[in-house]
């Protein structure tokens, strides 16, 4: 049986209009400063998701990238689509992901087009290409104003989680 069909899971194709920052960091371990989403929307459960992911001066990243010039390091961008896609993961398999996490695999192709710089929102828009027991696939597009900043196709995969010693 396909996870995202499993009898505890929401439907397929669900949508969900907004996710705030409290169910992010429920659906993932990530915190501050490592959480690289404010929120989701437009989450199509088992199909796609946009991350947001509002860009401030205030970034730990800064400091060191690039003093004067502050760019948003692109291995970030990739970072917040395999955040996106995890949230898209989690919320997918509902119940079935308790005590489960998500992680990095794989990324191919990966481009960036132009800066993300202080003031940026980025939206950061992930679509499931394929699924196959616990190993997901996703393209994934970042924007800014509706013009594309990265994209990149990557895969993530679905462990028990180590329990907290």
């Amino acid at each position: 049986m396909d996870e995202a069909s499993a009898p505890d899971a929401d439907p397929p194709g669900k949508t969900i209009e907004l996710l705030d920052i409290h169910r992010i960091m429920h659906a993932i371990p990530h915190r501050y400063p490592f959480l690289m989403l404010d929120r989701m929307v437009d989450v199509v459960l088992n199909k796609s998701a946009i991350g947001v992911k509002n860009v401030s001066v205030n970034e730990s990243f800064f400091a060191g990238h690039f003093p004067n010039h502050p760019v948003m390091p692109g291995v970030l961008i990739i970072e917040s689509m395999a955040q996106t896609s995890a949230v898209l993961v989690v919320e997918t398999l509902g119940p079935n992901a308790v005590g489960k996490v998500v992680y990095f695999m794989s990324i191919e192709g990966a481009k960036f087009r132009r800066p993300v710089v202080p003031g940026d929102q980025l939206r950061i828009h992930v679509t499931k290409e394929r699924h196959r027991g616990n190993v997901w696939k996703f393209n994934g597009i970042a924007r800014v104003d509706g013009v594309s900043v990265a994209e990149a196709t990557f895969a993530a995969m679905i462990m028990d989680r180590v329990p907290a010693a």
